[in-house]
């Protein structure tokens, strides 16, 4: 059953192409979170492993948050790693293990680039699908990202 929330049909499937792009975007992010939190070695190693761990673990629930968006909006929720790969607009890097700090230069990047990237999508959400309650909820998420680029930051400095 298709909801009837004052949004059109058209611009509904805006918003959930769209919701479906950042769905990619997270857990290509959070699996590179993962495998860093994997892999780090060195000087404060339990601090930064912990510090990544927290971060995989926000991200988990933002896909989830995600994904149910998508499905508030009437539609199926992408869930194979081959549909992410194909959206995400964010880069893996397969057979790389970079130092601890070059991790976090990593991470700080994709998470500032995800704020770059959710800004438009919230114009877009704003000007052209009219959704306003789907532009609300990606001010929450670039407000995380903004949160966590802050922290790495501050690590990097």
């Amino acid at each position: 059953m298709k909801p009837e929330i004052g949004i059109t049909e058209k611009n509904l499937n805006k918003s959930v192409v769209l919701l479906s792009v950042i769905l990619s975007d997270e857990m290509t992010l959070y699996i590179k979170t993962r495998k860093f939190h994997w892999n780090v070695s060195g000087d404060s190693f339990m601090e930064i492993h912990k510090l990544f761990q927290s971060q995989y673990t926000e991200l988990e629930e933002t896909i989830d948050l995600v994904a149910e968006r998508i499905n508030k909006l009437g539609s199926k929720t992408i869930g194979t790693m081959k549909e992410f790969s194909q959206l995400s607009r964010l880069k893996e890097s397969p057979d790389k293990y970079p130092v601890r700090k070059e991790m976090m230069k990593e991470l700080l990047a994709d998470h500032e680039s995800m704020t770059v990237a959710l800004r438009k999508d919230i114009e877009e959400c704003n000007d052209k699908s009219k959704d306003a309650g789907t532009a609300d909820f990606l001010t929450g998420l670039l407000q995380q990202h903004e949160t966590t680029s802050w922290i790495l930051r501050r690590y990097l400095d």
